[in-house]
């Protein structure tokens, strides 16, 4: 919700606004390798590839052949989602960095009869470059805080900035150990600055594939199913709500 959507280039073109808004990357020539979207450790990774992941293939539906490539890169905006058309809106920059101009093979449509347009990739959140950071180590570092696994409940603005998500399970930590379970926990955010507030990324031991089979988009509506990959991560300083709280 907070990566995938608000990169794709349709949307940010302001061409995908009625159903679930637009993208708060308000243009790309602004935002393209200059906009920090995270710690140097974070890298965003957008493909069609992985064995058994939900939005892969073969060929995209305009016949492009799917490659890998760098949503974000050391933490800086390093590419968008595109088609065949779209990769022309995009071409000053592919040249300004070597690139060519071609799409990433991210056109899908649900069935024979509806008309394809510009769908997510598998978007995963990639393990920590250098090393095998284990889950302990994370929370080792961590003097009061909560571990949040699984994927719950959520609510977002129309331009993907502004959101509140919570989880499956929750535990509570205290001086670096798990100590116990909590409920009613949700944690609310800006999406640039949770995302620059991780200061910890788990290895590829922690590297775990989730997913949607069902991600609507479009006027008439689509469904695609998506693949999303993502390690353990620690981040600092994030506003969390009781959610059972009464007044």
């Amino acid at each position: 919700e907070a990566i995938a959507h608000p990169t794709e280039l349709d949307r940010i073109m302001g061409f995908e606004a009625n159903y679930a808004g637009t993208s708060f990357i308000s243009s790309p020539e602004e935002f393209l390798g200059s906009f920090r979207y995270g710690p140097e450790i974070m890298n965003i990774q957008g493909e069609r590839t992985t064995p058994g992941a939900l939005s892969t293939v073969g060929w995209d539906d305009e016949g492009v052949r799917p490659d890998e490539y760098l949503i974000v890169k050391d933490g800086i905006l390093n590419d968008l989602q595109t088609t065949r058309e779209q990769a022309l809106w995009l071409a000053d920059w592919y040249r300004s960095q070597g690139r060519p101009v071609r799409s990433h093979g991210n056109s899908y449509g649900q069935s024979w009869e509806d008309v394809q347009f510009q769908r997510m990739p598998n978007v995963n959140l990639l393990p920590h470059p250098d090393r095998d950071v284990s889950e302990e180590e994370l929370v080792d570092g961590i003097e009061d805080g909560i571990l949040i696994d699984g994927n719950g409940s959520f609510s977002i603005d129309q331009q993907r900035y502004n959101a509140q998500f919570g989880g499956q399970t929750y535990y509570e930590i205290k001086g670096g150990r798990i100590t116990g379970m909590l409920k009613d926990v949700a944690y609310q955010i800006r999406t640039p600055e949770f995302w620059n507030a991780m200061d910890l990324i788990g290895g590829e031991s922690t590297y775990e594939l989730g997913g949607s089979f069902g991600d609507a988009k479009g006027q008439p509506a689509q469904s695609n199913a998506i693949t999303h990959g993502c390690p353990v991560t620690r981040h600092r300083d994030i506003t969390v709500i009781n959610t059972g709280r009464r007044a």
